[in-house]
C-alpha cells in the first residue's frame, strides 16, 4: 500500500471531525429553535437536553453507512484508487459547501449535500473510467444510482409544501382553541392537548430516532399492526401523567417542548450521523479491504456489504457533536435566521429586502383576504380576530409563545415519523423550517409591515436548498475531475486550498463587541450610550470620508474614491438599520419618558439624512472619475478646497462637543454654518458665470454643483443632529456625566 493512501485516510479522519463541527452547526437549527424561540428554558438547560438526546442517539444507532458506501454508485465497478479519489472529492466539496451556508446563516440539508456531492464525484470518476477505458461494456447508468438523487429532489418539493400547509393548519386550529390569552383554557384542557403532542413526539422518537435498533422488534410490529389503538393508549397515558404534573404547578408546556427537543436531537444523531462521518468511515473500510488484498487495483465489491460502524467511533462522534453544540457561534447564527423570520414581533429582520414575487404574493393575499371578509359575517370575523390578538401572557419577551413552539415540535415530529414509517425520504431540516414558517403565518406574525420581507427570506432559504444540490454536485464534480486526472500534485494543491478555505472561514470573523451587545437586553441607559457612541463615531468617519473624497477628486484617484464609496455606503446602511429597529427602542424609552423618545427619533432621522447626503457625494464623484470624464478645473478645485476647509472647521467643533458632551459652543457652529452657506452660494454663482462663458464642461459642472448642494445638506443635517443630540442628553441629565458613560 502506497503512503499516499495512508495520508488520504488521515485527511478523511480530519475532515470527518471538521464535518461533525460544520454539520452540527447547520443542523442545530432543527432541534433548538422551538425551545430557544419560546424561551421555554434557559439556554444551558436547552443545550443539556439536546446533548443527552444526541448521546442516546449515537450510542443506539446501528451506524449503517450504506448511503456513503453504495447508495449513489456501484462500488463493484470502481477500483480502490478511484473510490478513494471519489470520497476525497466528496469531503472537500461537502465541508466547504456547508461551511459557506453556515457563514451566511442559511439552514440547509446535510442529506442533500452528501447525496449530491456523492453524485457529482461519482460522475467525475465515471467520466474518467469511460473516457480512459477501451471497455464499452458499461454505461453511465450502471455506475450511478440516479434514482436516489431524483427521490431526494422529489422529497424536497413534497416536504416543503406539506410541511408549510400542515404547520399553518395545526397552528390556526390551536390558536382558535387557546388564543394568546391561553391560561384559563389551558388549565382545563392543556394536559390533553400536550398529551397529544407528547404522543406524536414519542411516536417520532420510536420510528425515527430509535428505528435502527427497534426495527423488526416484536413491540414495533405490535404497534404497527394496532397503530390507532396504540396511539390512543399512549395519548391517554401521557395526558394523565401531564395532568398529574400540572397539579404540581409545573408548566407542562415546558416539559413538552423539552421532550420534543430531546426527541429531535435523538433522531438527528441516530440518523443523520452518516451525513458527517459516513464517507470517512466508508473510506477506511475500503482501505482495510485493499490492505488485506494487498493491491490497489481491486474492485470495491466489498463495500456492498453493510457493516455497522465501530461503537467507539460513534461515541467519539457524539462527543464532538455535543462539544460543537455548546461552543459554536455559527450554530446560533443559523438559528437566528429561522427565529427572526417566524418572530411574532413586527420588527422582524428585514435583511432580505423585498422582491417582485414577494410583493405580488402579499398583494394577492390581501385581495383574497378582502374577498373572504365580504363573505364571512362580521361577528364571526371579529370573534376569530379576538383569538389572534397578540398578548405576551408569558411576559418573557420571546419571539413567540410556547403554544406555537409545541405546535412546531409536534407537527414536525408527526410528519417525519409518518414519512419514515412509509419509507419516504424526508429532510428533517426542510420539515422543521417550513412548519415554523407555516405556524408563524397562521399566528398572524406576518403582518403587512413585515410580510414582504419574511416571504423574501423564506424564498431565499428555499432557493438555497436547491442551490445546495446544484452547488454540491458541481463542486464535487470539478474537484473529483481534478483529483482523478491531476495525480499527486492536484491532490496536494486541492488539500491545501480546501484547508486554507476552512481555516479562513472559521477564523476571519471574530464576534465583535457590538455583535455580542446586540443580543443582550438593553436598558434606556444602554440605548443612550449606544446612540451617543454611534453618533460620535459616524460624525468622525463622515469628516474623514468627505475630506478624502474631495482630495481624491482633485487628484482623480479612482482607487481611493472606490474605498470612500464603500465606507459611505456602510455608514448609510448602519444608520438605516437603526431606523428599522426604531419601534422596539422607542418602547423601552417611552416606558420612562416620551420626550426622550421624541428626541431619539430626531437624532436617528438626522443621522440617516446626513449619511445619505455624504453617500450622494461619494457615488457621483467615483462615477465621474470611473467613466474617465474630464477632471475639475483649477478654479473649481480652489473653490472646493475653500469649502472643504470651512466644512472641516465645522466638523472639528461638532466632533469635539460630541466627544466631551460640552455643547457651549453650539452657537458658534451655527455661525460657521451660515458662513459656509454664503460661501456655497458664492461658489454656485461663480460656476454659473463660468458656464455662461463656456469655461466649464457639462459633466464637471454637474459634479461640482452636486458636491456643493449635498455638502450644504450634509452640514445642515449635522447641525440639526448636534442640536437634537444636546436636547436628547440634556433631557436625560446625561450631559454632565457623558464622560462616565463612554468609559
Amino acid at each position: 500500500m502506497s503512503e499516499i493512501y495512508t495520508i488520504i485516510i488521515v485527511i478523511l479522519a480530519i475532515l470527518a471531525v471538521s464535518g461533525l463541527f460544520v454539520g452540527v452547526t447547520n443542523d442545530a437549527v432543527n432541534f433548538l429553535n422551538s425551545a430557544i424561540g419560546s424561551r421555554a428554558a434557559s439556554m444551558r438547560m436547552i443545550l443539556l437536553v439536546a446533548s443527552v438526546g444526541i448521546l442516546v442517539g449515537v450510542v443506539t444507532s446501528s451506524g449503517m453507512m450504506e448511503v456513503a458506501r453504495n447508495g449513489m454508485f456501484n462500488p463493484g465497478l470502481f477500483t480502490f484508487h478511484e473510490v478513494m479519489m471519489l470520497y476525497l472529492g466528496v469531503m472537500f466539496a461537502n465541508i466547504i459547501l456547508l461551511d459557506l451556508y453556515n457563514s451566511w446563516g442559511l439552514p440547509t440539508s446535510t442529506t442533500v449535500s452528501l447525496v449530491f456531492c456523492l453524485l457529482g464525484a461519482a460522475i467525475a470518476v465515471t467520466v474518467y473510467k469511460i473516457t480512459g477505458s477501451t471497455d464499452a461494456g458499461h454505461e453511465m447508468g450502471e455506475y450511478i444510482n440516479t434514482s436516489r438523487a431524483l427521490g431526494i429532489v422529489s422529497a424536497i418539493l413534497l416536504s416543503v409544501v406539506i410541511a408549510f400547509t400542515c404547520g399553518t393548519a395545526v397552528m390556526y386550529v390551536s390558536r382558535l382553541i387557546f388564543s394568546f390569552r391561553y391560561t384559563r383554557v389551558f388549565s382545563r384542557f392543556g394536559a390533553f392537548w400536550c398529551g397529544a403532542s407528547l404522543t406524536a413526539i414519542v411516536y417520532f422518537a420510536l420510528f425515527k430516532g430509535l428505528r435502527n435498533i427497534l426495527e423488526g422488534h416484536d413491540f414495533i410490529r405490535l404497534v404497527d399492526s394496532h397503530l390507532p389503538l396504540a396511539l390512543t393508549i399512549c395519548w391517554a397515558v401521557c395526558s394523565l401523567l401531564l395532568l398529574a404534573v400540572q397539579k404540581l404547578k409545573i408548566n407542562i408546556l415546558r416539559v413538552t417542548i423539552l421532550a420534543g427537543t430531546f426527541a429531535l436531537a435523538l433522531a438527528f444523531a441516530g440518523n443523520d450521523l452518516v451525513n458527517f462521518i459516513g464517507v470517512p468511515v466508508a473510506g477506511f473500510d475500503a482501505y482495510h479491504i485493499a490492505r488485506e488484498a494487498g493491491t490497489t487495483d481491486l474492485l470495491m465489491e466489498g463495500l456492498n456489504e453493510n457493516v455497522p460502524a465501530n461503537f467507539l467511533v460513534l461515541l467519539g462522534a457524539g462527543l464532538i457533536m455535543i462539544l460543537t453544540l455548546w461552543t459554536s457561534k455559527k450554530a446560533m447564527h443559523v438559528t437566528e435566521t429561522e427565529i427572526s423570520l417566524s418572530s411574532q414581533r413586527d420588527e422582524a429582520e428585514q435583511q432580505y429586502g423585498s422582491s417582485f414575487i414577494s410583493r405580488t404574493i402579499v398583494r394577492a393575499a390581501l385581495g383574497i383576504n378582502a374577498g373572504i371578509e365580504r363573505v364571512v359575517p362580521r361577528r364571526v370575523r371579529e370573534a376569530i380576530g379576538r383569538r389572534f390578538e397578540y398578548e405576551d401572557v408569558e411576559h418573557s419577551g420571546a419571539p413567540y409563545d410556547m403554544i406555537r413552539a409545541t405546535v412546531n415540535l409536534t407537527t414536525s415530529a408527526l410528519l417525519i415519523s409518518i414519512a419514515t414509517s412509509l419509507k419516504l425520504p424526508l429532510s428533517t431540516t426542510y420539515v422543521c423550517f417550513m412548519v415554523a414558517m407555516g405556524s408563524s403565518l397562521a399566528d398572524r406574525a406576518w403582518g403587512r409591515e413585515s410580510a414582504v420581507y419574511r416571504i423574501s427570506g423564506v424564498m431565499t432559504v428555499v432557493a438555497g436548498w436547491f442551490i445546495t444540490a446544484l452547488g454540491g454536485f458541481l463542486i464535487a464534480f470539478v474537484v473529483g475531475l481534478v483529483l482523478i486526472y491531476g495525480g499527486t500534485v492536484a491532490f496536494a494543491v486541492v488539500t491545501l486550498l480546501s484547508g486554507w478555505m476552512l481555516v479562513r472561514s472559521n477564523l476571519r470573523r471574530k464576534p465583535s463587541a457590538k455583535g455580542e451587545q446586540a443580543h443582550k437586553p438593553q436598558t434606556a441607559d444602554d440605548i443612550i450610550r449606544s446612540l451617543t457612541e454611534e453618533v460620535g463615531r459616524t460624525m468622525e468617519s463622515a469628516t474623514r470620508i468627505y475630506d478624502r473624497t474631495l482630495i481624491a477628486v482633485f487628484k482623480e484617484n479612482r482607487k481611493v474614491l472606490r474605498e470612500m464609496v464603500k465606507e459611505s455606503n456602510d455608514l448609510f446602511y448602519q444608520s438605516r438599520e437603526r431606523k428599522y429597529t426604531l419601534l422596539p427602542t422607542l418602547r423601552k424609552l417611552q416606558s420612562g419618558d416620551v420626550d426622550t423618545a421624541h428626541y431619539y427619533v430626531q437624532v436617528v432621522d438626522y443621522l440617516n439624512e446626513m449619511t445619505k447626503a455624504l453617500m450622494h457625494i461619494t457615488r457621483p464623484a467615483f462615477e465621474h472619475i470611473d467613466n474617465n470624464h474630464e477632471g475639475l478645473s483649477r478654479e473649481q478645485t480652489e473653490d472646493l478646497m475653500h469649502i472643504n476647509d470651512e466644512v472641516e472647521s465645522i466638523y472639528r467643533h461638532i466632533n469635539l462637543m460630541l466627544r466631551t458632551g460640552d455643547f457651549t459652543d453650539i452657537d458658534m457652529v451655527l455661525e460657521l454654518r451660515d458662513r459656509l452657506f454664503e460661501s456655497i452660494a458664492e461658489a454656485i454663482k461663480s460656476e454659473l458665470t463660468r458656464i455662461n462663458a463656456g469655461r466649464s464642461g457639462t459633466k464637471a459642472s454637474m459634479l461640482y454643483l452636486t458636491i456643493l448642494n449635498e455638502t450644504k445638506s450634509m452640514v445642515l443635517q449635522s447641525r440639526n443632529l448636534l442640536k437634537s443630540q444636546r436636547y436628547f442628553l440634556d433631557h436625560k441629565g446625561q450631559t454632565t456625566d457623558w464622560l462616565s458613560l463612554t468609559k
